[in-house]
C-alpha cells in the first residue's frame, strides 16, 4: 500500500493492467448486468404485481441492484477472470525465477508487478460497477415495459428520487473494497507459487476461492455497517 505513494509509478505497466482488467471484463459485465436486471425485473414485477405495488418496480430494482446485487456479482466475475489471470501469470514468473532475476537487477517486484495491478483493478472494478448497474435498470424498465406496461416515468422516477445517498456510497465502496482484495488475493499467491506447473494451477485455484469467500465476508460488513448508519 505504501508503494501506491512512492516512485516509481510505473505508469505504463497501470494503463496495460487498466485496459485487460478494465476493458478486457467490459463485454461480459455489460450481459452480467443487462440480465441481472431482466432477472430481477421479471421476478420482482410479478411479486410486487400479487400486492398492487407494480409502480415500485423501478425502487426495488435499483436499491437491490446498486446496493448490493450489481458490486458482488461483478466482483465475483472480476475474480474468476483477473484474480486467477493474476495468480497464474506472477506464478509463472515465479517458477520460472523472473521475479528472482529482478531482484538481482535491483528492481523491487512488488513495486513493478504487485501496485500497477492494485491501482488498475481499484480505478476499473468501480467503473464496471457503474456500468453495470445502468444496464440492470435499463434491463429492469425493459421487463416493466413491455411485459407489464409500466411507464417510462412510473419506472425511472421512483428508481432515482427513492435511492438515498447512503445506497450510493455503499455501491461506490463495495468495489473499491472488492479491487484491493481481488488484486491482492491475486498477487499473493503468485508471488507465493512453487512446485513448477502444478503449483501455479493450485496457485489460480486458491486465488479464486479465496477472493470470492472474501468478497461475501466483506459485503456483510460493509452492508452492516451502513445499516447501522442509517
Amino acid at each position: 500500500m505504501r508503494n501506491v505513494f512512492r516512485s516509481p509509478h510505473y505508469g505504463d505497466d497501470i494503463l496495460i493492467q487498466m485496459d485487460v482488467i478494465g476493458f478486457g471484463s467490459l463485454l461480459i459485465v455489460m450481459l452480467i448486468g443487462l440480465f441481472s436486471g431482466l432477472i430481477m425485473g421479471q421476478q420482482m414485477a410479478r411479486a410486487l404485481r400479487t400486492y398492487g405495488a407494480i409502480g415500485q418496480i423501478g425502487y426495488v430494482v435499483s436499491v437491490a441492484l446498486i446496493r448490493e446485487l450489481g458490486p458482488v456479482l461483478v466482483a465475483l466475475l472480476v475474480a474468476g477472470r483477473n484474480a486467477s489471470g493474476i495468480a497464474s501469470e506472477l506464478g509463472s514468473m515465479k517458477v520460472t525465477e523472473q521475479i528472482d532475476a529482478m531482484r538481482a537487477l535491483g528492481t523491487d517486484p512488488i513495486q513493478k508487478l504487485v501496485t500497477p495491478r492494485l491501482i488498475a483493478t481499484a480505478v476499473t472494478l468501480p467503473l464496471l460497477t457503474i456500468i453495470a448497474d445502468f444496464l440492470g435498470l435499463v434491463g429492469g424498465y425493459i421487463i416493466a415495459h413491455f411485459q407489464f406496461a409500466v411507464p417510462f416515468s412510473q419506472y425511472w422516477v421512483p428508481a432515482y428520487q427513492n435511492l438515498a445517498y447512503a445506497d450510493v456510497a455503499e455501491g461506490t465502496v463495495k468495489p473499491f473494497a472488492f479491487a484491493i482484495i481481488i488484486a491482492l488475493v491475486g498477487c499473493f499467491y503468485g508471488m507465493r507459487t512453487t512446485g513448477g506447473t502444478e503449483g501455479v494451477g493450485r496457485a489460480t485455484t486458491r486465488a479464486v476461492v479465496v477472493s470470492s469467500i472474501w468478497i461475501f465476508v466483506t459485503t456483510y460488513f460493509i452492508g452492516a455497517i451502513f445499516i447501522n448508519m442509517r
